[in-house]
């Protein structure tokens, strides 16, 4: 019989503010994060829904004042943690690459080609080095339960197939895509292009957080003939109806974990750290250690 034990589950959200005008949300409140990594994109909302804890975090800030490339992902994933986050879901726009994913679909991506290159992508250096396996990047359970919520929500979701992925091409920005650029990225095998998911989930699994992407269609990119190419008026119109069935999707999403007990991830997420460290105790650096104690504390204090 399921039962009620969802104070287990805190849910991590980044995407856009459209996310966190959810009906419904109990005891709301903006909450200021500071991390040795600088400080996050804006404020967390601290709020629960039917005994689910959820911690929104508006990715660009509110009022969307951060490119891509301005992002501090290394503070908003610390910050996440330190709000005692579980799991994050990221809900982000992308373009398609492919015909059979049209603007307004949903696609569960499973993979990434990280083409960025402005940005830290790590949390571990100098006076503590470590190797995460990024091998599987996402959390298959949470990316079935939030696909099996957006499906719900009304939209129409695209999943991997056995034996074959669903590829996110990260890139840097903030300009969009050549037509060349494009044709090569579908030419790789790439299914939609964004901007921001790298690298933030690279990021979230050295903090040990089981994460998935929720990337909603909203133009095809620039390689399509029979679609002009991408301006931000078009980007913004099909943003504004994702984010709606975003929004019921994430109602759903509590609905469904607040009658799930939270065992940890079957992947081992939660413990990757442990054969990822090589720095040795002794040669490790004081200051870096204490930069770490949020994402690494768990096996940096073993």
């Amino acid at each position: 019989m399921k039962h009620k034990s969802a104070s287990h589950w805190t849910i991590g959200i980044l995407g856009g503010s459209g996310l966190y005008d959810i009906p419904g949300l109990e005891n709301p409140e903006w909450v200021s994060i500071s991390t040795p990594w600088g400080e996050p994109s804006d404020e967390i909302l601290f709020a629960e829904m039917n005994g689910v804890r959820l911690r929104f975090l508006p990715r660009h800030g509110r009022g969307h004042a951060l490119s891509p490339s301005d992002v501090n992902y290394r503070a908003n994933i610390d910050a996440l943690k330190r709000a005692g986050c579980t799991d994050i879901l990221s809900i982000s726009a992308v373009g398609s690459l492919q015909e059979a994913y049209a603007p307004g679909d949903f696609v569960m991506v499973d993979q990434f080609i990280d083409r960025t290159f402005k940005r830290e992508k790590s949390f571990f250096g100098k006076g503590c080095v470590a190797h995460v396996s990024v091998a599987d990047p996402i959390c298959e359970r949470l990316s079935a339960l939030a696909g099996d919520a957006a499906e719900a929500a009304g939209a129409t979701v695209h999943r991997p197939q056995s034996g074959e992925s669903l590829t996110y091409l990260a890139m840097e920005g903030p300009q969009f895509s050549t037509k060349s650029e494009s044709h090569m990225y579908r030419g790789w095998g790439c299914d939609v292009i964004g901007m921001t998911n790298m690298p933030e989930a690279k990021l979230a699994r050295e903090a040990e957080l089981p994460y998935a992407t929720m990337a909603m269609v909203t133009d095809y990119d620039c390689w399509h003939d029979g679609h002009g190419s991408v301006d931000v008026a078009s980007v913004i119109a099909i943003m504004r109806q994702n984010s709606a069935v975003a929004a019921k999707a994430v109602l759903g999403l509590v609905e469904r974990l607040a009658e799930m007990d939270r065992t940890p991830c079957p992947s081992g997420i939660e413990t990757n750290l442990d054969v990822a460290i090589i720095t040795p105790p002794e040669a490790r650096d004081p200051k870096r250690m204490r930069m770490l104690d949020a994402v690494a504390g768990r096996v940096l204090k073993t």
